[in-house]
């Protein structure tokens, strides 16, 4: 049975979808170093940690909600 740690680290194509991007997208941010999205080095896979995705979605917010 996987361990919380290992559910939470998402494929570049489920990453990708989570934040609502291509893949080639965030092949492509990682290259240029357009936004610095921390990775999970696997051998030759490239693992995207949930919490790390959730930070980088709030550092994107912008606006205040109504109240």
């Amino acid at each position: 049975m996987p361990t919380s740690v290992a559910c939470d680290l998402l494929t570049r194509p489920e990453a990708a979808a989570y934040i609502g991007m291509r893949p080639q997208t965030l092949a492509a941010w990682a290259v240029n170093k357009r936004h610095q999205i921390p990775v999970v080095k696997l051998a030759r896979t490239v693992r995207y940690r949930k919490a790390d995705l959730d930070k980088f979605i709030e550092s994107h917010v912008v606006g205040t909600l109504a109240d």
